[in-house]
């Protein structure tokens, strides 16, 4: 592996990567699977978006790859590091969510990210959130677990550094309220220089199939009432509020000029709003309040 930034080398594990999910995410589902187009850009660049819909266990998954050439950093890329504002760039991306149609499956989302701007301007970013519905505690603690595995080769301060840096980025300060129950996330990444930055996010990479799929195949069968759907519905609802009205993600797209259908792929595909509403004290909907949306050390509170 090269000790300079080589952006095919991110490239190519990214395309793979979202293969090896697609596959995967596909099996899940057993009955639908992802659309596959390849878009070229005018500046050079390249874009793979994958779709699944209206699937047996997925109603809406989303594997985006792409790679971006630009003249100038968009503000949502250069706010951070205005010494990089207007400069020509390189962006490969790839970003992920699945909206299971069962409310007892969670939703996940993931993302990993490289920026180029010269050999001394360059830095990945990503991780990986999980959103649950009705959660099950097992099934948070094996989704941190496997986090904490996929970052420790790399020291023992990066998952808890990643750990909170999730719990205060994925948190909808208008409802002063967590997405959900966290996982690792992580911007503005050049520790050890390219070659160890690189190993560690292929390393997340790594590890987004063992911490979601057990999750998902566990729960996708169980049986649910109306009620439950209706809830999970609503929750979506505070997942199309942070998307579009926080993630810096989303703002990138736009601002970039990516094609607006794949920006807005991770959208929930159904969700709906109730005007001031509130769970039942000692239901399993006030136990996701209560117990779940808010920060928590879930490997040593156990």
């Amino acid at each position: 592996m090269a000790s300079h930034p080589d952006i095919e080398q991110v490239t190519d594990y990214f395309i793979a990567l979202q293969t090896r999910i697609c596959d995967a995410m596909t099996e899940v589902d057993g009955q639908a699977s992802f659309s596959l187009e390849d878009i070229e850009t005018p500046e050079g660049g390249h874009s793979r978006p994958r779709v699944l819909d209206n699937g047996q266990h997925i109603e809406r998954g989303a594997v985006q790859y792409t790679h971006s050439i630009g003249r100038a950093l968009p503000p949502a890329a250069s706010e951070r590091n205005p010494h990089l504002a207007g400069k020509p760039f390189q962006a490969a991306a790839i970003s992920m969510i699945m909206h299971p149609g069962n409310p007892f499956a969670p939703t996940f989302h993931a993302n990993l990210r490289f920026f180029l701007v010269d050999q001394a301007n360059w830095h990945f970013g990503g991780g990986f959130d999980l959103t649950p519905f009705y959660p099950f505690k097992e099934d948070v603690i094996h989704w941190h677990q496997t986090a904490l595995a996929a970052c420790s080769p790399f020291g023992e301060d990066i998952y808890p550094r990643m750990k909170t840096w999730c719990d205060d980025y994925f948190y909808l300060s208008h409802r002063k309220e967590a997405r959900g129950v966290g996982g690792l996330f992580f911007d503005d990444w050049t520790e050890g220089g390219f070659e160890q930055s690189f190993k560690l996010v292929q390393s997340i990479g790594e590890s987004i199939l063992p911490a979601y799929r057990p999750i998902i195949e566990k729960r996708k069968n169980l049986p649910y009432t109306q009620q439950e759907k209706e809830f999970q519905l609503y929750r979506r609802g505070r997942y199309a509020e942070f998307n579009l009205a926080i993630d810096r993600g989303t703002r990138y797209g736009i601002q970039s000029g990516r094609r607006i259908e794949s920006v807005l792929a991770s959208m929930p595909p159904q969700a709906i709003w109730k005007y001031n509403w509130h769970p039942l004290p000692g239901s399993r909907e006030a136990e996701l309040y209560d117990q779940y949306l808010q920060p928590r050390d879930w490997l040593r509170d156990q």
